[in-house]
Formats: C-alpha cells, sequence, structure tokens
C-alpha cells in the first residue's frame, strides 16, 4: 500500500465515539481504513460503490487491494460506521456514512436512482426514531436484537431531472 502524498484534513472523523466503536468491533485503524473514513465524512450525501471508493482513493495515490477494500466497507457497515444498501438497478452494494451517532441510522432519507446522492428528510427525523424504537421494542419483546432500521425514499433529484444545457 502506498501512503498519498498530500496533507491529511484538519478535521478529522476519528471522533473518540468513532474510535471506540471501531475499537469494540476489532477493527484497527489503519492508513486504509483512515483514508476510507475520511472519504465518506468529507461527502455524507454520497452513496458509493465498491469500485466508486476504489477509484476515488487511488485518485489520492492510496493503492489498496481491492479485497481488503470489500472487506473493510463490509466492516465498516457491520460496526455501524456506514450504511450498506443495494442498488437494485446496478446489482452493487453502496455505502453512506452513518456518521458518529445511533440517531443517524434511523434518519429517514431520499436517494436518487440516477446519481446515488443521498438527502436527509430532517422532517421526518423524529417519527422515523420513533417508529424504530417501537418496532425495536416490539423485536426485543420476541428475543430478537434489532441494530438498525434503514428508511430510503428513491426517486429522482432535482438536479437529475433538469436538462443538462451545453455550450
Amino acid at each position: 500500500m502506498t501512503m498519498p502524498q498530500t496533507t491529511a484534513p484538519s478535521s478529522s472523523p476519528l471522533t473518540p465515539e468513532l474510535l471506540e466503536r471501531l475499537h469494540r468491533a476489532g477493527l484497527r485503524v489503519t492508513p486504509a481504513t483512515r483514508a476510507v473514513l475520511g472519504l465518506f465524512a468529507a461527502d455524507p450525501c454520497a452513496a458509493r460503490c465498491h469500485f466508486e471508493v476504489l477509484a476515488q482513493l487511488q485518485a489520492r495515490g492510496l493503492l489498496i487491494n481491492r479485497v481488503t477494500l470489500y472487506r473493510l466497507l463490509d466492516r465498516l457497515a457491520a460496526c455501524g460506521v456506514l450504511l450498506r444498501h443495494a442498488d437494485a438497478h446496478e446489482r452493487r452494494w453502496r455505502f453512506t456514512w452513518a456518521g458518529n451517532g445511533a440517531a443517524a441510522l434511523a434518519q429517514p432519507r431520499f436517494e436518487c436512482d440516477a446519481c446515488h446522492c443521498l438527502l436527509p428528510l430532517p422532517a421526518a427525523a423524529l417519527e422515523a426514531q420513533q417508529l424504530a424504537q417501537s418496532w425495536s421494542e416490539r423485536m426485543t419483546a420476541l428475543g430478537h436484537q434489532p441494530q438498525r432500521l434503514d428508511f430510503t425514499l428513491h426517486g429522482t433529484c432535482a438536479d437529475c431531472l433538469q436538462p443538462h444545457v451545453r455550450p
């Protein structure tokens, strides 16, 4: 693995809470982990597939084995740092930044099926969290261990609906 020649950003996504979550999940904070977390934290609304993450890391000068990256993304999703959701049109997984707190896991969002940008739906956040809590309590009472609930409204964003004017 080759390290990038650029300087690190001034604000790191590695908060004490995030470091604790990674530690509990048995993940080491390697240069690859730092680079992936920085990539997602820098643009938390972006929904990236494995290949897009790999290309963006390589463009920054970080050479990482693609299988290592697949495993890292899956582990970051398993511990709740990233959200993983299926892209039905392309038959692949997409990942987005979940943030540092549990509230982000129940944050309703709108996903554009054309460009895959994710937009939060803040007006519905409280209702979604109440619904998630209610369902979580019901599942716990049945002996299950719920971890997260994803609320995503799919469609086409305004930018993709507008015809692009070419000079």
